[in-house]
């Protein structure tokens, strides 16, 4: 799951990012309040907002917990194991997924 951030956005609501992710804003709430690398702000009203760098890591628990299938335990094991070497494996992984709609872009072109 690739989601394309805007460079001129600082934050988005937990809407934007459920509707992004195609899940429901609980799932969103559970993941913030089980996994300590989730740090959204809170606006005066009390929403969450997410920044960026949450996006990233939400996309990452996404790809461990729903396309690899983990546990959330072992999701938050394997993130506190090896973070740096999961987020350079997520990164190769979602530019290859950039990569591969390009291409399949450009052959549906020709």
């Amino acid at each position: 799951m690739y989601i394309e951030l805007s460079k001129d956005k600082r934050y988005y609501s937990i809407g934007e990012i459920a509707k992004a992710f195609d899940v429901n804003a609980s799932l969103i709430r559970f993941w913030d309040s089980e996994f300590d690398i989730l740090k959204p702000k809170k606006n005066a009203k009390g929403n969450r907002m997410f920044t960026p760098e949450d996006v990233t890591n939400l996309q990452l628990i996404y790809h461990l917990v729903k396309e690899r299938g983990f546990t959330l335990e072992g999701a938050k094991t394997h993130l506190k194991e090896g973070q740096k070497k999961t987020l350079d494996k997520f990164e190769i992984i979602r530019k290859l997924e950039t990569i591969r709609t390009q291409l399949t872009n450009i052959k549906n072109q020709l």
